[in-house]
């Protein structure tokens, strides 16, 4: 298989391609209006053995807490743009996945009910009772099972580019993730995603390895509809317009969740607690880094509610 062929499979793990794909043209360049790439100095950060596996976590900011979960093939840097503004106000905890980053793959099997303990493990090693979570694609895999798992553990929620069930994914997409495998290393050693990975991971020579866990994880067709019901705590999800999802899907899963089945009412007595958020002229793979996805999440993070009421608006347009 040709080495492009294998680049455009690897795209579907929504990783590092967003921010340094290999198109570099300005008209391909996903907007950004911020110039920070690099991660800060975190106040606090280290390895904690969780269930067999060494994770990476920093700490930024003060506040109420927010774990933030990245991407497939990403790594906890990949929020450096919006890190800043998540962290005005917050401890933002930041994870690197396992085998992702600078925490190793180890011999673990590799799925989202086991990484989901693991967070809750983590939140806990770190002092806190209840954090907020954001995940992103991979990421909000692991939040959603996370959420299932412990929801005592989960204030708010945040899925990011997150589907509940394999159907989700646009058909053709399926059998891209399928021929993930470590046969596409070798393809890939001048890539943004590889370098990136060798940079800072604790054994470099396992990234094929990673490969063949990704690969073997989405090969798997999973539902898990039956647990939605079960994120009793409010939930936001947040998709590009243009995402890996199909529109049915993201709606069918705000329906689960109970919301978008009625009309709020005059007085917002019938809305609810959850919410959906569509960000025009985004895909899966900018998404993540959106000032716009911060803007969204943010006040729900905060619980806050309450919008500017008629009488309120005119007058200050008076």
């Amino acid at each position: 298989m040709s080495r492009s062929t294998f680049i455009a499979i690897l795209v579907s793990l929504a990783a590092l391609v967003a921010a340094s794909g290999p198109a570099n043209t300005e008209e391909s360049k996903p907007a950004m209006t911020t110039e920070t790439t690099t991660l800060p100095k975190p106040q606090k950060s280290g390895l904690l053995p969780i269930n067999g596996v060494n994770y990476y976590y920093a700490v930024y900011g003060k506040g109420e807490p927010l774990l933030l979960l990245h991407g497939g093939l990403g790594s906890f840097d990949m929020f450096a743009p919006i890190l800043p503004k998540l962290a005005e106000n917050r401890t933002v905890i930041g994870v690197d996945l396992q085998g992702h980053g600078r925490t190793a793959l180890g011999d673990r099997p590799f799925s989202l009910e086991a990484i989901g303990d693991d967070m809750a493990g983590i939140v806990k090693a770190l002092g806190y009772d209840k954090v907020d979570v954001m995940g992103y694609s991979l990421g909000g895999g692991v939040a959603f099972r996370m959420a299932v798992q412990h929801p005592e553990a989960v204030r708010r929620l945040v899925l990011v580019s997150t589907g509940y069930a394999a159907d989700g994914f646009y058909d053709e997409m399926r059998p891209q993730q399928a021929q993930v495998s470590a046969a596409a290393a070798a393809f890939m050693k001048d890539t943004p995603m590889y370098k990136s990975y060798v940079a800072v991971a604790p054994h470099p020579e396992d990234f094929p390895k990673l490969l063949d866990a990704l690969g073997n994880f989405m090969r798997q067709n999973y539902d898990f509809s039956a647990d939605v019901p079960k994120l009793k705590m409010p939930v936001m999800l947040a998709y590009g317009d243009s995402d890996m999802y199909k529109p049915e899907h993201e709606i069918k899963f705000y329906q689960m969740l109970g919301g978008g089945l009625k009309d709020a009412g005059w007085m917002r007595e019938n809305l609810s607690q959850n919410r959906l958020a569509i960000l025009p002229n985004r895909t899966h793979y900018d998404v993540f880094f959106a000032p716009e996805l911060t803007a969204a999440a943010l006040p729900f993070l905060n619980g806050e509610t309450k919008v500017k009421s008629w009488d309120e608006v005119v007058g200050e347009a008076e």
